[in-house]
């Protein structure tokens, strides 16, 4: 059996963590529940309402990745970025995935930051206990 060709670009982190979202600065705030982060988008879970998210449209999220410094120390940065949404998928009747291409990308990639992914969910357990 072959193997699917990867095309992403990079490698995500896999991050269960909030996301908060707006069609825009000013507007109430809905929370989703991150899938995984890359420095170019993120993928998160979210209710569906009577305000669905579509393809295409432009949202700004509030949201914080583990960042991993030169000794070893791990720290939460926070971000706000606006981005357009490249796909929405169904998971069942009362929520749906949401994949969105950020327009600035983060300043570093969270998933590439030299730590094994065992080691950055040891120290998020240690940072939530």
């Amino acid at each position: 059996m072959e193997r699917m060709q990867e095309r992403r670009k990079e490698q995500r982190l896999d991050f269960n963590w909030p996301v908060w979202f707006a069609e825009g600065f000013g507007r109430p705030l809905s929370q989703g529940q991150m899938i995984n982060i890359s420095s170019g988008g993120t993928a998160f879970k979210c209710q569906i309402d009577k305000n669905c998210l579509h393809t295409g449209q432009k949202v700004t999220s509030r949201f914080s990745v583990p960042f991993f410094g030169a000794d070893g120390l791990s720290t939460m940065a926070s971000f706000t970025r606006t981005g357009r949404i490249c796909r929405v998928n169904d998971i069942d009747k009362f929520g749906c995935c949401v994949a969105v291409e950020f327009s600035e990308t983060l300043p570093f990639k969270p998933a590439e930051q030299g730590v094994d992914a065992s080691d950055i969910w040891r120290k998020l357990k240690a940072i939530t206990i």
